[in-house]
């Protein structure tokens, strides 16, 4: 759904990260012969919480594109930040995907005394199909913040418009697999129907000139989360596309978020 590569290959010095350690290639399952991996990064002085970050852009991950000061706004609040590279389509369909990063979740948090982290309260984020993946993930964390998701495939843009890998989502029908275009599938893959009472908090940024990822995405799943009575807040960035160069600037609201979400911290 975005250029990963691109958004996340940002110049570091956008960052102001303090000293950190990484970890990289932490392997949390593999498939088909291949490990899945992923960076964890530590910041100098830690809080004993952890957020995960999805590696993924248009369903396709890139662990080269990791660069942890990109971070640097969570790494100075004290998180310990899991860089999860899931497995990418067209090879693997989103499906197969969005079980990589549940795994990772669960092996994260199966490891939380190794990284002195608190098991309970877990936050993660992404960016577009990195977003998506998370949101399809609720149900594992604590928290969660992230940037112009997809999140109803049987409404692209208005009421009605499939896009479940067809229409407008058509340039993306290998990931959604041979049930693309159906009903079933655009259920099963679309957060906007795992909202419930028990979603935890959900921040959302979303741009509103985004040619990629309609904001009309953001704007039903918030009014699905009212619904439900779900803590929630949602930042509309005038004339902000698909990812703007200091999009690493805004992580700020991100640790905002976490520090109130998983640390109990009264907002700024």
């Amino acid at each position: 759904m975005m250029r990963i590569g691109w958004i996340l290959g940002i110049v570091s010095a956008l960052a102001t990260a303090q000293d950190f350690k990484r970890t990289e290639d932490v392997v949390y399952g593999r498939k088909f012969g291949t490990a899945l991996t992923m960076d964890v990064i530590e910041p100098a002085k830690p809080n004993g919480f952890g957020m995960v970050f999805v590696v993924s852009g248009g369903w396709r991950s890139n662990h080269a594109s990791i660069v942890p000061k990109n971070f640097g706004k969570l790494l100075d609040r004290g998180y310990t930040v899991f860089a999860v590279v899931p497995s990418s389509q067209p090879r693997f369909t989103i499906s197969e995907i969005v079980d990589d990063v549940r795994l990772a979740l669960k092996v994260i948090r199966n490891d939380a005394a190794k990284w002195k982290i608190d098991a309970a309260n877990i936050g993660i984020s992404g960016f577009s199909a990195g977003c998506h993946l998370s949101l399809m993930s609720v149900e594992q964390v604590k928290s969660v913040a992230c940037f112009f998701p997809p999140t109803d495939f049987l409404n692209w843009g208005k009421a009605g418009v499939n896009g479940t890998g067809v229409g407008p989502v058509a340039g993306y029908r290998d990931a959604f697999g041979p049930k693309a275009g159906t009903e079933e599938l655009g259920k099963q893959l679309s957060p906007i129907y795992l909202v419930n009472e028990k979603t935890p908090p959900i921040l959302l940024i979303h741009g509103d000139s985004d040619r990629t990822v309609p904001l009309q995405q953001s704007e039903i799943y918030v009014e699905k989360l009212k619904q439900a009575g779900v803590k929630h807040k949602f930042v509309v960035l005038p004339g902000k596309d698909h990812g703007w160069p200091t999009i690493f600037e805004d992580f700020t609201m991100l640790a905002d978020w976490f520090d109130q979400t998983l640390r109990g911290v009264p907002a700024p």
